[in-house]
């Protein structure tokens, strides 16, 4: 090799580098697309339609605001049990693992974790979220959820968390497909630092392109 090729060779590198750290500044600052994976969220959002999802709210705010659909990483234990349930800790179980530099990196790449959720939020800290006679009560009154279909029921499906208090630094979330969607009501209140950012636009299909409303 050359030295002008081993030059050439060498811009490259520095080109193909730069181009991945800004993927990955975007990626934590920004936002990325995603894909709509199953029928937890029909018929607000239905399976493979095409979202961009926003980090910028989130990082300013910290918290999303009730009715926003955010993306999160979804929970190691996603359904648990009456008999493991802590009803006084009512929150979602996630296994740290340990990382190296080069694995993190490369999920910094990734545009979601190996597997997301994405689910709206019903409950903010220090929310009493509760739900019975085929309703969410948030705060001892009932939710307004326009985004529903109509005859929508809000059951258990077969969760424990139904009746509690979301903890500092969780959210409460739940699919719009309540008979289908497996969300809080199962696994619990999820971190806010799992939330990977917030759902604001629709780009596919065309016939659907828009921003997304809380209502």
């Amino acid at each position: 090799m050359n030295k002008s090729t081993g030059k050439e060779a060498f811009e490259w590198l520095i080109c193909i580098l730069i181009a991945l750290l800004v993927v990955a500044l975007i990626k934590t600052f920004v936002g990325f697309p995603t894909v709509v994976s199953g029928a937890s969220m029909d018929s607000t959002l239905l399976n493979k339609q095409r979202l961009w999802v926003s980090k910028i709210g989130i990082e300013i705010n910290k918290y999303p605001e009730r009715g926003d659909i955010i993306t999160f990483e979804a929970p190691t234990d996603k359904y648990i049990t009456k008999a493991s349930a802590d009803l006084d800790n009512p929150v979602a179980i996630y296994e740290e693992e340990q990382k190296s530099f080069f694995s993190k990196f490369i999920s910094s790449l990734s545009l979601m974790s190996e597997t997301s959720y994405i689910k709206r939020v019903i409950g903010l800290p220090g929310d009493h979220v509760e739900i019975k006679n085929g309703i969410v009560f948030l705060n001892n009154q009932p939710l307004n959820e326009e985004y529903l279909d109509i005859g929508t029921i809000t059951d258990a499906a077969q969760g424990c968390y139904t009746n509690i208090v979301v903890p500092d630094g969780y959210v409460y979330v739940l699919g719009d497909n309540r008979e289908v969607s497996a969300d809080s009501r199962r696994f619990g209140c999820v971190p806010i630092d799992k939330i990977e950012g917030k759902a604001v636009f629709r780009f596919w299909p065309l016939n659907k392109i828009g921003s997304l409303n809380k209502k």
